[in-house]
């Protein structure tokens, strides 16, 4: 929602990154709708009646995150399910799958994910089989990745398998001509779901389209 030229630039790149299925990196501050963008994409592209599985890497502990992404076999580990269990890679089959905060994860689960994307395909923990997939790979982070990679904390050679397209998401604070759209938009949202009629006085946008909106 907006109309200013940051945020046309980033919807008209989006729609273009639609129609191949290379990897997105996506990069914006927390609260820019990076995982919105995502879906957007993922339903604009030939992908649109696959799953599309979004994953908050930063949520999940990094012990158990291997195991909830790739899967595991029965008995992998104390406290797995007796059935074992398909990972979110293997669901995510013939659709998208969306890593966000994907610099939060760790050197170790770093590699493991970089021969996933060079062989499409998992081996879930505890088997010696390999289950092909078939899934577009978006991710993205609140951070600047390059800057991760100068730093030693990300790892170089990933960070060249997901950075094949990138798409900035800009902050609010420099689209201030579109906060008047998107409170128009929550206005009417808020209308409909409270079922009755909602106004915002001019003085109260004028506030909104002044803040900084820190965290957007």
């Amino acid at each position: 929602i907006g109309e200013s030229q940051s945020i046309n630039k980033s919807i008209h790149l989006a729609k273009k990154y639609a129609e191949v299925d290379s990897t997105i990196l996506i990069e914006g501050e927390s609260g820019t709708g990076k995982e919105v963008f995502a879906q957007a994409i993922h339903s604009a592209s030939s992908r649109c009646k696959g799953p599309f599985v979004a994953v908050n890497c930063g949520a999940i502990p990094d012990s158990i995150l291997e195991s909830e992404l790739f899967g595991y076999q029965a008995g992998a580990f104390t406290g797995a399910r007796r059935d074992g269990k398909d990972g979110l890679f293997t669901q995510a089959h013939a659709g998208t799958i969306f890593l966000d905060e994907i610099s939060e994860t760790s050197q170790n689960f770093q590699t493991t994910l970089l021969r996933v994307i060079q062989e499409m395909e998992v081996r879930p923990l505890g088997s010696d089989k390999v289950i092909p997939i078939d899934i577009r790979i978006i991710v993205a982070t609140n951070r600047r990745l390059k800057q991760e990679v100068d730093l030693g904390i990300f790892r170089s050679d990933l960070y060249y398998r997901l950075n094949i397209l990138r798409l900035n998401i800009p902050p609010l604070r420099y689209r201030k001509e579109d906060i008047p759209h998107l409170v128009r938009y929550f206005v009417g949202h808020n209308t409909a779901k409270l079922g009755k009629e909602l106004s915002i006085s001019q003085g109260a946008m004028a506030c909104l389209a002044n803040y900084s909106w820190p965290v957007n």
